[in-house]
């Protein structure tokens, strides 16, 4: 009868957390898509780009609300238990209150292995992916960043500017400048000009123009009637550079051990290409990792807080202020986990009692329910 008990409560506790973690990972995601739609616009990319895009986000935004809404979960079905009566059939039935918050907290131990596995292999690998979609593709849709008297510099090395389109919709009063370097650059101007497809190649066709070129510290330019600017394999300005957050921890922990000279288990350091492995972006580093193996370890410490619901019985005068106590008292954890991230250093010797905060406050918050408990057994 207790494993059905148990079973019982877990279940209540998951479908809730489930549902509640994937219809707030939803409504943020469907938020963050809609930004997400600079990326089609400003950029001209393609629409299988930013579906792409968007859907590889998400298990990052799972990861970050995962947190509150375990905490926000597992609060509200155990109090709900509290109010309905329904904790008393566990103690009618010989369940003990610490057996109830150790059944928690192994619970949670394997919460937290998820996390990890979570923030640490899937959500950099997703990261990875969704930036390779921007590295890998083109500029398809030109005519959606052009905006009108404005300079646009969405292209690499392009500048292109519009005065604005006729009733026939072509560029009026146009300029466009082609830089390779400073001492290399093309200048064009022309009256009007229009985006086209040529063999499935983008095209500006100007009309009525001329071509300035500055080369080497000479200049040479010529007019035309008709000219057609190229506009395949053209590259934007948009961030395509692997970022740390988006490299695997193996190699974030290779680099590591790269940028301090350390050998653990002859883990092989040199033949791997790591991008920003510099000892300037070590912080970073060393901060991801935290974010990535440490942060989780803070969920036990939720669901031990959360077990104080157990120990008052709703016929406490006190129990609601108790309850918002225990809840601002979950949220401040959540905050701490966050914030510790300003304390990390360069030096992981030096960020051991970071390290070890999580540890230190599940078991400080053990020690208070185990003595309460004994407590009142005593006073009985």
């Amino acid at each position: 009868m207790i494993k059905i008990l148990f079973r019982k409560l877990l279940i209540d506790c998951l479908v809730f957390f489930l549902i509640t973690l994937l219809s707030a990972s939803i409504i943020i995601w469907v938020f963050q898509a809609v930004n997400f739609l600079d990326i089609m616009i400003e950029d001209g990319r393609d629409y299988l780009v930013y579906i792409n895009y968007s859907l590889l986000n998400f298990p990052k935004i799972v990861s970050k609300v995962l947190p509150f809404v375990f905490f926000f979960s597992f609060f509200y079905v155990i109090s709900r238990y509290e109010l309905n009566n329904e904790l008393i059939i566990f103690w009618n039935f010989g369940v003990n209150k610490i057996q109830l918050i150790n059944f928690l907290l192994i619970f949670s131990i394997f919460l937290t292995l998820t996390q990890i596995t979570l923030s640490a292999f899937i959500v950099p690998g997703a990261q990875d992916k969704a930036r390779s979609f921007l590295r890998t593709s083109s500029v398809n849709f030109f005519e959606s960043f052009v905006k009108q008297k404005k300079f646009n510099d969405t292209i690499k090395n392009i500048t292109i500017y519009n005065d604005g389109k006729d009733k026939d919709g072509n560029l009026i009063n146009i300029y466009l400048k082609k830089e390779e370097n400073i001492d290399n650059f093309q200048i064009t101007y022309a009256k009007r000009g229009k985006f086209v497809n040529k063999k499935s190649t983008p095209i500006l066709v100007l009309y009525e123009g001329e071509t300035i070129n500055f080369v080497n510290n000479k200049i040479t330019n010529f007019r035309f009637s008709k000219s057609d600017f190229n506009l395949k394999n053209l590259q934007t300005n948009t961030t395509t550079y692997i970022k740390t957050q988006e490299v695997s921890t193996s190699k974030l922990v290779r680099c590591y051990l790269r940028l301090n000279n350390l050998n653990f288990f002859n883990i092989d350091t040199k033949n791997v290409i790591i991008e920003n492995c510099l000892p300037s972006n070590l912080n970073n580093i060393i901060k991801e990792l935290y974010k990535r193996l440490i942060v989780p370890f803070y969920i036990p410490s939720l669901m031990l807080a959360i077990s104080f619901l157990i120990l008052k019985s709703k016929e406490n005068i006190n129990y609601f202020n108790y309850r918002i106590f225990i809840f601002l008292f979950g949220l401040s954890i959540i905050i701490s986990a966050e914030m510790s991230l300003r304390f990390i250093k360069d030096n992981v010797l030096e960020n051991i009692k970071i390290f070890i905060i999580p540890i230190i406050i599940v078991t400080v918050i053990y020690s208070i329910i185990y003595l309460n408990l004994n407590s009142l057994r005593v006073k009985k």
